[in-house]
């Protein structure tokens, strides 16, 4: 932000030396940047945050500068005398039909005006800030932009169709040459100004050809409004287009300046072009704008800063950045920020604003101040935990974009079959779906690292997915998950989970079992899929991705993919570890060969043997599947485990062990219809 050293003095006395103002203005957090002489004045380059936009002006560098010196602040008056006559609302019809986008609307109307060159105070004005001079309307709306941060167009009046402003959508289809000389296609999400047929401005982003102000124009029609800044940036963004007005409305502008302004500009344009301010129109009706009270609790300023700020001082200062008190008792002020101030909105605001023009400098650095420690929520210690396994595991973790493309939202979807949400305007190129699984971005990932540099990268990522709801006009589920791809073993991955249920204290063991919705396991190999469940819950899935989509990807490996609900997996875990007795006695092992189905699965086998016998089971570990159909039959498999019986009060004694084998083998064959090898 370039503001003019010359043309801030006209509205606070600059006695000090322009190094002080500087100074003060960057302890303030308003960063100095440089200074330029330009002529007899001094271009000062600030920088102004995104929350701070009642600086983007010269009169809000001058209240600043006002408040810091405690100097008083000269606002020009405005004089412009009301239209001559009874109110001829004929000569201009106004109508805003896009209220969501544009709250407020005025237009006045001169008329007679003489179009040519500026004054000499005007043009040497804008030549500091960096600004070309036009003509003396373009000029005059330029600086009373530049002055007080309202941004204003104005239109040749006689090329208006009809003389009539609509605020409207534009309509698909339309397009606009704007003042640049460049066309733009528009469409119905961005607001434009419109005559009675077409479209002669992009609403506050810039203004049309059609309808410039130029040497032979003679009445004028005078813009100042109020447009959201999410219609603005928005447009801006999907046009390419950027402009001083965009800038400043994407911030939000003081809508109950918005009058005054206009009325500026009015009175300037008249001052140094002449013509007669013949109409003027507001849609909707002008309403006092009022920010909520803010309690300040004064006891808090110094909880907070480390110091006491005296209570006059505390009132010089926010009644001089222009809030209004309203109460005072029992230690405790009630104060109305000011319009201009939208980023005053909680007590914080305000006792930030104390340290600021105080000054940061003049707070102790040894000063003690009164914090309380926080305790990690069982989100961090089992979001450490996980990280910690993954990445001893080989693991890398990644951040991938929460919109994907077409193409990466068909891979996989595991969760659901809904169709992804998408933005209206795409976050990144080509990228308007919200993802459903992180597990296509994870792919696309591994991908890039091959294509690059062959760097084979296992993956993670923990971060929301978007899981559309049965109605459409519903928000999404945003669920935590987990998700995991890596090259090469399915059970190297599921060992990977275990670990992380294992640690997070997930009751032993996870079930795995085939999904029984086929149409949301697409992206995986056939056969190669299953849910992971606890008790009623699905945890995730468990996949290995289909060799096509391998292929397509240009990965030369075999690759598992999982995703896990972290919601699920908190749900189910024992984040504080229970200690639990080792035993001293020894432990008996037994190997059993078991011929069972072929559909039988190792996780029913398994939970099949831990229910047949009680806390004196330790262990049972998977060894190798056999399949002999000569002697089997066809369809059928042998499946070799290993059992860990173990007692903690005595040793255990082989005829003990001899009746759980008994147990098991029976459970075995009751349950899964299991036959023990002999």
């Amino acid at each position: 932000m370039l503001v003019s050293w010359k043309w801030l003095s006209r509205y606070v006395d600059l006695p000090m030396p322009l190094a002080d103002v500087e100074n003060r203005l960057a302890l303030s957090g308003l960063n100095h940047e440089s200074t330029t002489p330009v002529g007899d004045d001094f271009a000062i380059d600030l920088e102004v945050t995104s929350n701070r936009g009642d600086c983007l002006c010269h009169l809000g560098i001058a209240r600043e500068i006002a408040v810091l010196f405690d100097l008083g602040l000269r606002k020009p008056l405005v004089d412009t005398k009301p239209p001559s006559g009874d109110p001829r609302p004929d000569n201009l019809l106004v109508r805003n039909e896009f209220q969501e986008a544009c709250p407020h609307y005025s237009a006045r109307v001169i008329q007679g005006a003489k179009v040519g060159p500026s004054p000499e105070w005007l043009v040497s004005s804008l030549k500091t800030i960096g600004v070309s001079s036009v003509n003396n309307v373009v000029d005059a709306t330029n600086y009373v932009m530049f002055e007080c941060g309202q941004p204003l167009h104005a239109f040749d009046l006689d090329l208006l169709s009809e003389q009539t402003i609509v605020v409207r959508p534009a309509k698909q289809g339309e397009t606009l040459r704007a003042i640049d000389h460049r066309q733009y296609s528009l469409d119905p999400s961005m607001c434009v100004i419109a005559d009675a047929v077409k479209p002669v401005a992009i609403a506050g982003v810039m203004g049309g050809l059609d309808t410039e102000v130029g040497l032979h124009t003679r009445n004028l029609l005078i813009e100042a409004a109020a447009f959201t800044p999410l219609s603005i940036r928005r447009t801006a963004r999907k046009l390419k287009l950027f402009s001083p007005s965009s800038f400043r409305f994407e911030r939000r502008v003081d809508i109950s300046q918005i009058d005054w302004a206009s009325r500026r500009v009015c009175e300037i344009i008249i001052g140094i072009a002449g013509g007669e301010l013949v109409d003027e129109t507001t849609y909707p009706p002008a309403s006092e704008s009022r920010n909520a009270p803010i309690t300040l609790r004064t006891r808090q300023i110094r909880r907070i800063l480390g110091i006491d700020i005296e209570h006059a001082e505390a009132r010089r200062i926010l009644t001089a950045i222009g809030c209004e008190e309203r109460d005072s008792r029992d230690g405790n002020m009630l104060w109305t920020p000011p319009t201009w101030r939208h980023d005053l909105n909680r007590e914080i605001d305000l006792i930030e604003e104390l340290a600021r023009i105080h000054g940061y400098d003049r707070i102790p650095e040894d000063k003690p101040i009164h914090v309380v420690p926080s305790a990690k929520r069982p989100f961090d210690v089992a979001m450490e935990k996980t990280r910690n396994i993954l990445v001893a595991a080989g693991f890398t973790e990644a951040m991938t974009p929460s919109v994907v493309t077409d193409k990466l939202d068909k891979m996989a979807s595991p969760w659901t079959d809904r169709p992804a949400l998408h933005t209206q305007i795409p976050m990144l190129e080509g990228a308007r779906r919200l993802r459903r699984s992180l597990i296509p971005s994870l792919l696309h990932c591994r991908g890039i690292n091959w294509a690059s540099s062959g760097t084979i990268a296992d993956l993670f990522e923990i971060a929301h997915i978007y899981l559309p709801e049965e109605q459409i006009t519903d928000l999404p589920k945003e669920q935590y998950t987990l998700g995991m791809v890596a090259g090469g073993d399915f059970f190297a991955l599921k060992g990977a989970i275990d670990a992380i249920a294992s640690r997070l204290g997930l009751p032993w063991p996870l079930k795995y079992s085939i999904p029984s919705t086929e149409s949301r396991v697409s992206g995986f190999e056939v056969n190669q899929v299953v849910e992971i469940w606890e008790k009623d819950d699905v945890v995730g899935y468990l996949a290995v991705i289909d060799p096509k989509l391998t292929k397509e990807l240009k990965l030369p490996d075999t690759i598992a993919a999982a995703e896990l609900s972290i919601p699920v997996l908190l749900k189910h875990a024992s984040l504080v570890p229970i200690q639990k007795s080792i035993s001293p006695f020894p432990s008996i092992h037994r190997d059993l060969n078991l011929i069972v189905q072929e559909r039988v699965l190792w996780a029913e086998l398994e939970q099949t043997v831990r229910g047949s016998v009680g806390r004196e089971l330790v262990a049972v570990r998977y060894r190798e599947t056999y399949r002999d159909p000569t002697r089997d039959g066809p369809g059928r498999k042998r499946v070799l485990l290993t059992v860990a019986l173990q007692k903690n009060d005595s040793t255990l004694t082989s005829g003990e062990a001899d009746s759980m084998i008994r147990s098991i083998i029976t459970a075995c064959e009751q349950t899964l219809g299991a036959k023990l090898l002999s």
